[in-house]
């Protein structure tokens, strides 16, 4: 987990330095967006210890997502941008991991107060959010309802085609659980901050 992160963080700076000349903003209206980005916070979920001594917690709101979707400019000012994703922390080791992963689908809103920045939010839907493991991970497992948060963000664009954006999210998860033929609910928290590096074309 620890190679992938860095190398979306390499390849955020290559497209962004790549790209970095002002240019007007594109003639079509309607845009495909992929991207890439690091996410961090929400309640731990499982810790994984190593036999050297060292640990690593698996959060709500971490680690690693992807998404594609469609980008639609409808003014000067206004843009909406739908995405599906696929969202996913790890601990992983030569002997097994945990996973916490979802798929999460966005709708969101934006104002431009200049070409190169906008502004805006919208709704987050995760479906399937699972934790599991395998090896030394083989006892975790845990199911949570589909839900829905809250999504407030900021994008710079180095160009038309390449965009920075940092974000907030809010959101949490619930999972049921039956004691002696009672049902109960446990809620975690999936709050995190993300930064996205994204390509239109």
């Amino acid at each position: 987990m620890k190679k992938l992160a860095l190398v979306i963080a390499v390849a955020i700076a290559s497209l962004s330095s790549a790209q970095a000349q002002t240019q007007a903003p594109a003639a079509n209206p309607l845009r495909f967006v992929v991207g890439a980005g690091l996410t961090a916070g929400g309640d731990k979920l499982a810790t994984a210890e190593y036999a050297n001594g060292g640990s690593i917690d698996v959060r709500a709101g971490g680690m690693i997502a992807f998404l594609a979707g469609v980008d639609y400019r409808v003014n000067q000012q206004f843009s909406f941008q739908g995405t599906v994703g696929f969202h996913v922390d790890q601990a992983s080791a030569k002997n097994g991991d945990v996973t916490f992963k979802r798929f999460p689908i966005e709708v969101l809103g934006y104002f431009h107060p200049s070409d190169k920045m906008r502004i805006g939010g919208g709704v987050r839907y995760v479906s399937s959010p699972k934790l599991n493991g395998d090896g030394f991970g083989a006892g975790v497992y845990q199911e949570f309802d589909n839900t829905v948060g809250a999504v407030v963000e900021g994008e710079y664009f180095f160009s038309p085609n390449v965009g920075l954006k940092l974000r907030y999210v809010k959101e949490e998860y619930e999972s049921n659980y039956a004691v002696r033929g009672r049902t109960y609910t446990e809620k975690t928290k999936g709050d995190h901050v993300g930064i996205f590096g994204n390509f239109y074309f």
